[in-house]
């Protein structure tokens, strides 16, 4: 597959006009143009500041210009970006910024408040301060002998253990999966997404790889407290596209105006980031009926995207992760190695140029985890005879109940059939009888008066025995991670 041979802050603007919108915010729309001399006027402060080619570089900050700006500034040196979490607390984000030992950081100054008492000492911040004031700007023109194996970035995300995990992302990997999402989204410069996941997160990051790089559009909601307020911007910017996790679309669709609402302009949507219910498809089709909904699996080890279910598929496939996108080989393998048959259970397995070189100063669970260029993904599936992929559970997250291995998964799926629920998650807890029992914490709609009873009996009348919950604790909310998804591990902990 063609991966250019050049710095990928220049891929990423090779296509753009200066003139077309880039970054729109809530009180402002930049152009391309502007873009570029934000990101050149960044790039001199980090030289004059004695940043080198491979320093790891933080960048802190709530999705903006300047976010988009730093980063492609972080790229071209080439320096090694790392995306922190604003959502982080201060003691988190300097245990990250300390394990992935930064030369600088790129801080917004609402972000830097939160946690300027306890930075490193000799950490000195650089913020969006430096796009209003006059200084040292620099971009020279794209060569084309770069190496593309050098690291580009260092993702964060969620490990087993309290110690930081960082996936290296390479040039080539980012080059990589951009082409190919592009490929299967079939995106042009028309595009005009509604961006509401945050930049850090290796989704979030996709999309601007990819709407950078065709020349579109991303319009920035930075909050979803009011999930409305999405809707509305969608509006207002006339949205061609919106991508989100499964909490994403369970809060609009159970929480908001969305099954109601005329949205014409909306063609593209993304849904990836763990599995949405079957019930949540069908509801997002019919409130969407003009979109094409692409249901999509990825892993950060995989820079974003491994596969894609496409969009006149969802319903003779429904609940289907799809198979590999282009450039990407997807095998679910049984523990002896070979293919499954269809019907059986295996782990999902991928190769292509979009897998992560391993952990950042982790070899021991980098060689767990990738294994002769194969990523082992921990996801367990099962195939159909045409070779889709269905995804049962993580790995940690099967419950062990009355001799069976029970897919959490199935049982969030039933519970949330009940149209007062907005989200589920189910877990296994220690029990004499069962080895595990399983206990759901789910969301009503407000005043909507469900019971834990009222949710036991749906499960009794449309789940085996040893799938029924015993237990069913309801809560205004789910513990959730700085990209959305459930923290299982708070439930556990409980109990």
């Amino acid at each position: 597959r063609f991966v250019s041979s050049m710095n990928t802050a220049d891929y990423l603007l090779q296509n753009a006009e200066d003139a077309r919108p880039a970054i729109i915010e809530k009180n402002a729309r930049h152009t391309y143009g502007e873009l570029r001399d934000a990101s050149a006027r960044l790039l001199g402060e980090l030289l004059a500041r004695g940043v080198r080619p491979g320093d790891r570089v933080g960048l802190l900050a709530a999705n903006s210009l300047f976010w988009a700006a730093a980063y492609l500034a972080i790229l071209k040196l080439p320096a090694v970006a790392v995306p922190l979490p604003t959502v982080a607390t201060p003691d988190d984000l300097v245990r990250k910024m300390t394990f992935t030992d930064l030369r600088l950081l790129l801080a917004d100054r609402r972000s830097l408040r939160r946690v300027q008492a306890a930075l490193p000492e000799g950490l000195i911040p650089l913020t969006e301060a430096a796009l209003s004031e006059s200084g040292p700007a620099r971009w020279e023109s794209a060569g084309t002998d770069f190496s593309l194996d050098q690291d580009a970035a260092l993702m964060l995300t969620s490990g087993t253990t309290d110690r930081p995990r960082a996936v290296r992302i390479t040039h080539r990997n980012i080059q990589a999966n951009t082409n190919s999402i592009i490929e299967y989204l079939r995106l042009t410069a028309e595009e005009r997404i509604l961006v509401i996941l945050p930049f850090y997160y290796c989704f979030g990051t996709s999309l601007l790889h990819t709407h950078l790089r065709v020349g579109g559009s991303l319009a920035i909601c930075n909050t979803f407290a009011y999930p409305e307020t999405a809707l509305n911007m969608i509006e207002e910017t006339r949205a061609t596209g919106l991508a989100g996790v499964p909490s994403t679309y369970q809060t609009l669709l159970r929480n908001t105006s969305l099954p109601r609402r005329d949205l014409p302009s909306l063609q593209k949507v993304q849904q990836a980031g763990g599995k949405l219910p079957n019930v949540f498809i069908r509801e997002l089709r019919d409130a969407l009926p003009r979109a094409q909904i692409f249901v999509m699996y990825g892993q950060t080890e995989a820079t974003a995207r491994l596969s894609y279910l496409p969009p006149e598929l969802l319903d003779t496939k429904l609940g289907s992760i799809g198979r590999g996108i282009p450039g990407v080989t997807l095998r679910v393998l049984a523990d002896s190695g070979a293919p499954v048959a269809p019907g059986e259970v295996g782990e999902i397995v991928a190769s292509g140029e979009n897998i992560s070189p391993g952990y950042f100063n982790d070899p021991e669970a980098s060689a767990q985890k990738f294994i002769n260029g194969n990523l082992y993904t921990g996801d367990l599936a099962t195939v159909d005879e045409e070779g889709f992929i269905y995804v049962v559970d993580r790995k940690s997250d099967f419950i062990k109940s009355l001799g069976h291995r029970v897919s959490s998964q199935e049982v969030e799926a039933k519970v949330l059939e009940l149209p007062e629920v907005i989200a589920a998650a189910a877990i296994g807890v220690p029990d004499d009888l069962a080895g595990e029992a399983i206990k759901v914490f789910a969301v009503p709609k407000k005043n909507s008066g469900l019971t834990p009873e009222a949710v036991i009996t749906h499960c009794k009348k449309n789940l085996p025995r040893h799938m029924v919950p015993k237990f069913v604790v309801l809560l205004d909310k789910l513990p959730l991670n700085a990209h959305g998804k459930v923290v299982k591990a708070k439930l556990r902990e409980m109990g």
